[in-house]
C-alpha cells in the first residue's frame, strides 16, 4: 500500500457518491470512478477488465433492459487503510409482474486518487427474485 492515507468518511462518501450514479441512471457518471484498467467481476462471475469493456457490461443496465433500478443501500463497511469498502444493497425494479428485486454487494477497492481499480459483485441469485420485494 502506498503512503497515501484515505479517511474512512472520505471512502463512505466516494462508496454512496458511486452508488448514486447509479441510481441516476448515469454511465458517465459511473464510469468516472474507474481506473483505466480497473476490472469488474460481475455477479455472474465474469470478469470485465478495462473501461471500455466495463461500459459495454453496463450498458443494457443503462439503457433499460431491465427497467428502470435502484440500489438501496443496507450495510456499508469501510477499510480506509486498505482502501476498500463493502456495500450492500437491495437492487429492485418494476415488471409486468410487479416489484421485483434481489439483494447483493459489491466490494470495492480504490486507488490512492479515490478512483475504483475493483468492483467485485456478488449476488444472492442468478436471476433477479420476482416478487422479492415487498410492495
Amino acid at each position: 500500500m502506498s503512503d497515501s492515507k484515505m479517511t474512512p468518511e472520505a471512502l463512505r462518501a466516494l462508496t454512496l457518491e458511486f452508488t448514486s450514479a447509479f441510481n441516476d441512471n448515469n454511465l458517465d457518471g459511473v464510469m468516472a470512478y474507474f481506473t483505466d484498467d480497473a476490472v469488474y467481476d460481475q455477479f455472474d462471475g465474469q470478469p470485465a477488465t478495462g473501461r471500455d469493456a466495463i461500459r459495454a457490461a453496463f450498458q443494457p443496465q443503462f439503457e433499460g433492459a431491465f427497467g428502470a433500478m435502484e440500489f438501496v443501500e443496507e450495510d456499508l463497511f469501510v477499510d480506509a487503510d486498505a482502501r476498500k469498502a463493502m456495500i450492500s444493497w437491495l437492487c429492485t425494479f418494476d415488471t409486468k409482474q410487479g416489484r421485483a428485486g434481489w439483494r447483493g454487494l459489491d466490494i470495492l477497492h480504490f486507488d490512492e486518487s479515490g478512483r475504483i481499480t475493483q468492483k467485485l459483485t456478488y449476488a444472492k441469485a442468478k436471476q433477479p427474485l420476482l416478487n422479492a420485494v415487498g410492495g
